[in-house]
């Protein structure tokens, strides 16, 4: 990969000069990957990078770009989440399954695998019935989700503006069906286009 044609040098260019985590990572750094050659380096720093300063969908696409050039499927399909996070906005929650025996799920939520469960968001249809929205769901970490287990989760509403009313600390019902089987606390919203850029 030719370093001026590299996505991952075009993802640098993004970042405003002076960004730094909390672990010391900046720009710079990622440069200096580069021009060892070290691409997957520079991949992680980017990412840790984007997790501590909102980054804009154009980011993650290069993010995403640089992966599927290393080979890197999970990575790619991560990167890609995250940029529709970018541009659409999603919530940030700790979700808790209930068990088969409370009338939850029977089967774990794998990470990466795409669930479009509907989620009781607090709206009212006009009869006064609940107005379940749509969102996608990923499950963060390595592990899955068991039934009866809780762990943090990533929502992508499909309408965005139907969740604008949610806060930190809200509680959504998730439904597959019509009895919940699960309800998520929600710990943080990232607002579409909310990147500063």
């Amino acid at each position: 990969m030719d370093l001026q044609d590299s996505p991952l040098l075009k993802a640098a260019q993004l970042c405003p000069g002076g960004i730094r985590t909390k672990t010391d990572v900046d720009v710079a750094g990622v440069l200096e990957h580069l021009e060892d050659d070290d691409w997957e380096a520079a991949l992680l720093l980017l990412e840790e990078i984007g997790d501590a300063h909102p980054q804009p969908p154009r980011f993650w696409d290069l993010l995403a770009d640089a992966a599927r050039l290393l080979w890197l499927a999970k990575d790619a399909y991560w990167y890609g989440w995250r940029s529709s996070e970018a541009r659409n906005g999603a919530i940030l929650a700790e979700l808790c399954l209930m068990s088969p025996e409370e009338g939850g799920r029977t089967r774990p939520v794998p990470p990466g695998v795409v669930l479009r469960p509907m989620w009781d968001i607090g709206l009212l249809t006009p009869e006064g019935e609940p107005l379940l929205g749509i969102a996608i769901l990923w499950v963060e970490g390595r592990d899955s989700l068991k039934p009866g287990e809780c762990g943090s989760v990533r929502l992508l509403p499909l309408t965005f503006e139907h969740w604008r009313h949610l806060k930190p600390d809200d509680v959504i019902t998730m439904h597959e069906i019509r009895p919940p089987v699960g309800a998520a606390r929600i710990t943080g919203i990232i607002l579409p286009g909310a990147t500063g850029f």
